[in-house]
Order: C-alpha cells, then sequence, then structure tokens
C-alpha cells in the first residue's frame, strides 16, 4: 500500500486531572531509497527519512543539490521501484532515476550513500572545500528587494501548510516568485512540507528541475525552521539568492552564505528580522549604519 503523508492515531490528553481518548494525525516518516541507474548498473545514492509526498522532486532535488547531476537532461525518467518478487506491485518507498548518460557519474568524491536521517549534518570545513572543488562560484549581485517585503511571508508560508495543520509535525519550504511582487507583495510559487527541513528543501528544487525553472536565481526561499549548512548548501547548487529562516542559523550556514553571496536572514517573525549576509540585497538598508 501507497504511505500517506499522514497516519492516524489515537492519543491520551491529559488536561488538569482528566483523561480522555482522542483520535490524532501523525505525520508520516518511512525511508526513501534512491537509486541511480545507468548503462544496466544500478546504485543505491541514499536512504532518508521523509514525509511521503513528491517522492519523484525529493530525488531530483537531491541528485541536483548534491551535484551528482547538472541538469534536467540528465534525467532519462524517474520512476517506483517495481520488485520482481512481487510481480507488479510497487515499493514506493524505492525510487529509482535512470540517467541519460551510457555509465553512472563518478561518485568517488559522493560520500553519503548511506542512512541519514531528517536532521543529517556534515562536517565544516571538508563541506566548504567540497563546495569549491565543486567549482560553486558566489551568486551574482541582485535582486534587490524592500525589506518590508518579507514581513509577510511567516504568516503566508503557515496559512498554505496544509499537513502542518493537521499533523502539527512537519516542516516547510516555499518559494516566492520575485519577478512577479507588487507592493511589497511576492507571490508564493511553490510549497513544499516534510518531517525534515531538507527534504522540503529539496522538493522545491526537484519541482523546478523538472519544470525547467533552473535556476532559481529570481525567488526568495523561507523555511519554517532554522538554516543549517545543508539548506544554505542547497540553495547554493539552485542558485537561490535570499534564503529567510524563522529561526536562526548556524555558524556554518553564515560562514558559506557569506564566502558565495547568498543574502540570509533569520528569526524573520512579524515585523522584525536579523540580516546575518548579503545585506546589500535589501534596499534602504546599508552595512555601515545598522
Amino acid at each position: 500500500m501507497r504511505p500517506g503523508a499522514k497516519t492516524k492515531t489515537k492519543v491520551w490528553t491529559v488536561e488538569g486531572e482528566q483523561l480522555r481518548v482522542r483520535p490524532d494525525n501523525l505525520a508520516t516518516e518511512e525511508p526513501l531509497e534512491i537509486r541511480l541507474l545507468a548503462g544496466g548498473i544500478r546504485r543505491t545514492i541514499a536512504v532518508t527519512m521523509r514525509t511521503p509526498g513528491a517522492d519523484f522532486e525529493l530525488a531530483a532535488g537531491f541528485l541536483f543539490s548534491e551535484g551528482i547531476i547538472s541538469n534536467r537532461q540528465d534525467i532519462h525518467r524517474i520512476t517506483y521501484c517495481v520488485d520482481a518478487d512481487l510481480g507488479v506491485e510497487q515499493r514506493y518507498n524505492i525510487v529509482n532515476v535512470e540517467l541519460s548518460h551510457t555509465a553512472l557519474p563518478d561518485l568517488a568524491n559522493f560520500d553519503r550513500h548511506f542512512a541519514i536521517n531528517s536532521a543529517c549534518g556534515v562536517c565544516g570545513k571538508a563541506s566548504l572545500e567540497a563546495l569549491q572543488i565543486q567549482g560553486c562560484s558566489p551568486l551574482r549581485p541582485g535582486p534587490a528587494i524592500d525589506p518590508q517585503l518579507l514581513y509577510s511571508l511567516p504568516d503566508r508560508l503557515r496559512t498554505e501548510q496544509s499537513l502542518f495543520a493537521i499533523t502539527g509535525g512537519l516542516h516547510a519550504a516555499a518559494l516566492f516568485d520575485l519577478t512577479e511582487k507588487s507592493n511589497a507583495v511576492a507571490p508564493l510559487q511553490v510549497l513544499r512540507e516534510d518531517i525534515g527541513r531538507h527534504n522540503a528543501v529539496d522538493k522545491l528544487i526537484g519541482w523546478a528541475l523538472l519544470n525547467q525553472q533552473s535556476p532559481l536565481n529570481h525567488y526568495v526561499m523561507l523555511i519554517s525552521g532554522r538554516a543549517g549548512f545543508e539548506i544554505m548548501q542547497k540553495a547554493l547548487m539552485a542558485g537561490i539568492p535570499i534564503v529567510c529562516a524563522v529561526s536562526a542559523p548556524s555558524s556554518l550556514a553564515v560562514q558559506l552564505a557569506r564566502e558565495f553571496g547568498i543574502t540570509l536572514v533569520g528569526f524573520l517573525r512579524g515585523e522584525r528580522f536579523n540580516v546575518y549576509a548579503g545585506i546589500e540585497r535589501l534596499n534602504g538598508l546599508h552595512p555601515d549604519h545598522p
């Protein structure tokens, strides 16, 4: 059976001295195995814990943000695995990504073909060096936006988080289109939810890749939690110039943002936020006169 994004359960609710049983919904957490296929060779590249839904986007976004593929044309097709022992029954926790090439790419520098969880982390210094070795360049200047444009984003994110409203247990990431902004409002282009922050971001990047929307150099990305190194790495790979988080960034996230020219905003709540890098993209704010 195909797993859903929410799972029914029952809970015991305690209020004062009263105890009652009631039904509830949980955010589903299931493993997703991502396999690469090319030239008759199959290789498992990662197993991540995720919330089912947009699995093909998640796989495509993961492969792109990790530098394993470079564009949409690298993908021939994406399918769920059909296990020969089960006939035509599909295993919806395994995704096959068949590449357009006659051989698998060189994966010598890819050391993450193991189980990763919804809050996985990576080594700082080695990762920054790996980004430079991989050929990542600082983003170009712009676009410039008014700070007021950011104030409404968290409320709009929460309004569109349909699964969070049901389960209370999901992160979200959203892209707001700066090319269509008017009256200090940027349209919400796409939103994805997942139990893992990085999975939600991969789903966004996968959406852009599969729909020929890359690079994402005219979008603001908002994430519902904190901004860690891995989130910023994915933003850099996708060309996202402005990343906002409702919570704090990590030290390595700030270092990456400053080194590669990404505007990083944290603690975006109400009409207040902190700017950790790239303040030059925010109109009217001058670093010399905070």
